[in-house]
């Protein structure tokens, strides 16, 4: 199960955003994708936002790499382990 609040998620969203460049102050836009679907996860729009879309859902998919979650059962296995 994941804990978004431990060191261990941490420090994959530290690597993960250092590996995709996105600013430490954007950290906090990642983690609520794991709270939802990934089907659900945002699409780049084409607007040339700060951060892209892309750019949040890459970092979010390279944490579920480093921790050895598979992005296709979120949002369970977060509610799991904040219930549980």
């Amino acid at each position: 199960m994941i804990d978004t609040k431990s060191k261990e998620f941490e420090k994959a969203l530290k690597q993960a955003s250092e590996e995709f460049r996105l600013q430490s102050y954007y950290r906090a836009c990642v983690r609520p994708l794991f709270a939802m679907p990934m089907t659900q996860w945002p699409m780049c729009c084409g607007s040339r936002c700060e951060p892209c879309s892309q750019t949040l859902v890459s970092v979010a998919a390279r944490v579920c790499e480093l921790l050895s979650i598979d992005a296709g059962a979120l949002p369970e296995r977060v509610e799991r382990a904040r219930t549980g």
